[in-house]
């Protein structure tokens, strides 16, 4: 049995002669042989992301290219972006510029690729097709490959049969010995034909795969498979491989779901005697019910998410945690710091689960780690674009996002919190369970003292003095009315903002006051002053409200 070498995938292959014909073999093949993972270790470490652009990156595929990304990053080796565009009926310009889109938000350029280039290209597959057929011709040439004349009803019929046999589906080698002149009587005929890979009729096949371990695969389980359609277009695993030799890739870290196709890959790579890679297969993203993650679990790409309001580097820093760990309790990452701290040894192989109230959480983390200044401008913006301001900074925009930050997890929720700050649903408080305690505590002795307190200019003579006349104020409304504590701040929250819960009650008071007075807020943003809450008070009816009746809205929707 072949040697293991430390850090590579190793693998061994029997062949049984007689299942062949006897001149490819005697020309060909040894009884036993090993194919080794032959990258030379000195050689600098090439990975690449190979998407597909028939559709959105998926979270799975931005994984995928971010553990790629790091594992380059950190070993100072090259990260390859190939376009596998092969699927000419689903492939589209336009689903492959979003995906190098999305690539580019999360912050993970690429070293070659499109628009950038590089000494390996081209770098989409369509451009490669010369390329395939050469290496195609190549073995044809050396016998490890020959035409299959097998209409697509011959090749029913052999399914068909093996079903019946409860046989695997493989193909029963018809062509794989026709002699020469039956060949060229169907050339000459025009019958189109692919081409097939011969396949070891017994043995096994073993890899040591980076993160699984020891991963193998009976031959006889295969059976000869097609590497050239016969409209001469090139199948999957044979551009791969034929792509991932002539690049130079050392590592190839994808899906698992690709381990199978491993097998065939391998296979090539022997037969043209190209350097073996070595292998690492990442575990699935798995949805909270651990099925495979899909489009009936929410969002699923990477674009959703960012016009969700999500940001790259939070994006990237969850997508990490899917399977990877640094070994301690730290969750928080920059980019840079995965870069450090990655290692391909410490990716799980069980499946991640996504958790999306997580990301969230983990949104939220990374917003607030923003400088203030970014991130005043950002949400400033947002305000401006969304028409809640008419002016995107300033010291009001400033105040209100140091006010509301920490209840913001999206760059989305700013617009909510702003407005929730801005609106006054007094009567739906007043009016709902939770506020009927807070009613009968004498609400209406209190809101007759603050409308005093604002008739006679005292209040707002206090809030031009900001936090600190606040503060004062409020020390002195309390012992006039000889409460302190929960029993002062919840009733002046409710007349105030109109809500029982929310941000710091004189921070908000004194935004609400700015607001009134600087004309910032868009007219269609649905603002209640400072004057017109006043107005609003006097014609409460305090008799009507302190009667029992029906609660027409829970307060709980309504406030903070």
């Amino acid at each position: 049995m072949a040697a293991l070498v430390a850090g590579t995938p190793w693998m061994r292959i029997r062949v049984i002669p007689e299942f062949a014909p006897p001149f490819i073999f005697r020309r060909h093949f040894r009884r036993n042989f090993s194919v080794r993972a032959s990258i030379d270790s000195d050689a600098p470490v090439r990975v690449r992301f190979a998407p597909s652009p028939t559709g959105n990156l998926h979270v799975g595929g931005a994984r995928t290219a971010l553990f790629n990304y790091l594992f380059a990053r950190s070993k100072g080796g090259k990260f390859v972006l190939r376009i596998e565009d092969t699927d000419l009926e689903r492939s589209t310009r336009e689903s492959e510029e979003a995906v190098l889109r999305d690539l580019a938000w999360l912050g993970l350029d690429w070293d070659e690729g499109p628009g950038v280039g590089g000494d390996y290209g081209p770098y989409r597959q369509s451009e490669r097709n010369a390329m395939y057929k050469q290496y195609a011709e190549k073995l044809l040439e050396s016998g490890h490959v020959y035409r299959c004349f097998c209409s697509n009803e011959e090749l029913e019929k052999m399914k068909e049969i093996a079903e019946l046999k409860k046989l695997p589906p493989v193909y029963s080698g018809k062509w794989a010995t026709a002699a020469d002149g039956e060949v060229e009587e169907e050339l000459a005929k025009g019958t189109p034909y692919t081409y097939r890979f011969r396949v070891p009729k017994e043995g096994s096949l073993k890899i040591n795969d980076l993160i699984r371990g020891e991963v193998s695969w009976k031959l006889d389980t295969l059976g000869d498979f097609v590497i050239m359609r016969s409209n001469g277009q090139p199948v999957y695993n044979f551009c791969v491989t034929v792509d991932d030799a002539t690049m130079a890739i050392s590592h190839v870290i994808r899906a698992e779901e690709h381990l199978p196709n491993t097998l065939r890959q391998a296979l090539i790579y022997k037969a043209l005697g190209f350097p073996m890679p070595s292998f690492a297969h990442v575990s699935l993203i798995l949805a909270p019910d651990r099925s495979k993650l899909s489009k009936r679990h929410g969002a699923t790409s990477v674009g959703q998410y960012r016009d969700m309001g999500y940001l790259p580097q939070a994006m990237v820093n969850y997508l990490a945690l899917l399977g990877w760990g640094d070994g301690t309790e730290n969750e928080f990452f920059t980019i840079d710091q995965l870069v450090e701290k990655f290692s391909i040894g410490r990716v799980n192989k069980s499946g991640a689960v996504f958790d999306s109230t997580k990301l969230r959480w983990m949104n939220g983390q990374h917003l607030r780690a923003i400088p203030f200044e970014e991130l005043s401008q950002l949400i400033g913006e947002r305000w401006k674009s969304t028409g809640l301001l008419t002016e995107s900074e300033g010291p009001f925009v400033d105040d209100a996002v140091q006010l509301l930050k920490d209840g913001i997890d999206l760059v989305t929720d700013s617009d909510t919190a702003l407005s929730n700050l801005l609106s006054y649903p007094v009567h739906a408080t007043l009016t709902s369970p939770e506020g009927r305690p807070i009613v009968e505590d004498k609400l209406s002795e209190v809101s007759a003292h603050l409308l005093a307190a604002y008739d006679s200019g005292e209040l707002f003579g206090a809030l031009e003095e900001g936090l600190a006349g606040w503060q004062k104020w409020i020390k002195g409304f309390g012992k006039t009315l000889k409460r302190k504590g929960k029993s002062l701040f919840m009733p002046l929250r409710v007349l105030l903002t109109g809500k029982l819960h929310g941000p710091d009650m004189g921070s908000s008071v004194i935004l609400i006051y700015k607001a009134g007075n600087h004309g910032i807020v868009s007219p269609q943003a649905g603002f209640v002053t400072l004057k017109e809450r006043f107005g609003i008070l006097r014609q409460l009816d305090w008799e009507a409200l302190n009667q029992d009746h029906p609660a027409l809205e829970s307060a709980a929707t309504i406030s903070n």
